[in-house]
């Protein structure tokens, strides 16, 4: 990938970590400093991506999927938002904040599925084309606090659980403990914050880390 004059922001974490409302709130922020900022989601972010999604979290086509299956989608997801809105925002110096990226499936499908950790970051390799984050927030919460908070978002919304959100606690519980492995891996980018806190809390510290980056 050519040199970037845009800053990439990726927010990581277990189910029900805030994530996409402190991107989100993170977004708002940036765009009233004056930056020039775009927000976008994993998977989806595209056209072809949004459908994969659909493929993913509610079984739109109508038949279970293998795990391999899904470690192939989420790429196929990931190499079309990269190339299309990532890349290109980045080049013409558009800060990047994106709510999920190549750190899930190293975690979810690696860690979660069983599948060789090496294997899944080698896939991401391939998908992301050197669009590295340069900043990986990780929304750390405890999973049973995680599924407490799911759990009310839904009744107060009537959403039902995807089938990520469906897989047993062990699953969710090895999930987390792969992204603090990866922290522990790659603490140049990643920046473990505590999300169990009040959203105001949480959002100071993200502000923290986003203006060292940004500076």
């Amino acid at each position: 990938m050519s040199r970037r004059a845009g800053k990439f922001i990726t927010f990581e974490g277990p189910e029900g970590g805030g994530k996409t409302t402190q991107a989100k709130r993170l977004l708002a922020r940036l765009t009233a400093e004056g930056h020039e900022v775009i927000y976008t989601r994993e998977p989806g972010g595209t056209p072809t991506g949004e459908a994969i999604r659909e493929i993913l979290q509610y079984d739109k086509a109508g038949e279970p999927l293998c795990d391999e299956t899904e470690v192939f989608l989420f790429a196929a997801s990931r190499a079309q938002l990269v190339r299309n809105v990532i890349i290109p925002a980045l080049e013409r110096g558009t800060h990047v904040i994106c709510d999920r990226f190549a750190d899930s499936t190293t975690v979810y499908q690696g860690y979660g599925r069983g599948f060789e950790v090496e294997q899944m970051i080698a896939i991401n390799q391939f998908a992301i084309n050197g669009a590295t984050p340069d900043l990986t927030l990780l929304m750390d919460v405890e999973v049973a606090t995680g599924f407490e908070r799911i759990a009310s978002r839904q009744r107060e919304l009537f959403q039902k659980s995807d089938r990520i959100e469906n897989e047993a606690r062990e699953f969710h519980e090895r999930v987390r403990r792969g992204y603090l492995e990866l922290a522990g891996r790659y603490p140049e980018r990643f920046r473990k914050i505590d999300a169990a806190r009040d959203p105001a809390e949480v959002e100071a510290d993200v502000w923290h880390w986003v203006q060292r980056v940004l500076a």
